[in-house]
């Protein structure tokens, strides 16, 4: 079946924030983790106060593991 055909499955809230912690506690934190931590985010309603708590977390975490320069 083509791509664009198949059901999206949309996670719950509980499911995307077990997976966002489970990123989260990786060792390395680099872009590509944090670019699926944002697709995880996405699975959210926008005015989810869970998103809205997420998204600021790994803005927050996004800061501390840029390089200093």
């Amino acid at each position: 079946m083509p791509e664009h055909l198949k059901e999206k499955t949309l996670l719950t809230e509980s499911q995307v924030e077990k997976s966002f912690r489970r990123l989260m506690n990786s060792p390395e934190h680099n872009e590509q983790l944090f670019d699926k931590a944002e697709e995880l985010l996405d699975e959210l309603r926008c005015e989810s106060p869970l998103r809205h708590r997420l998204s600021v977390e790994l803005d927050e975490l996004r800061a501390i593991s840029m390089p200093k320069s």
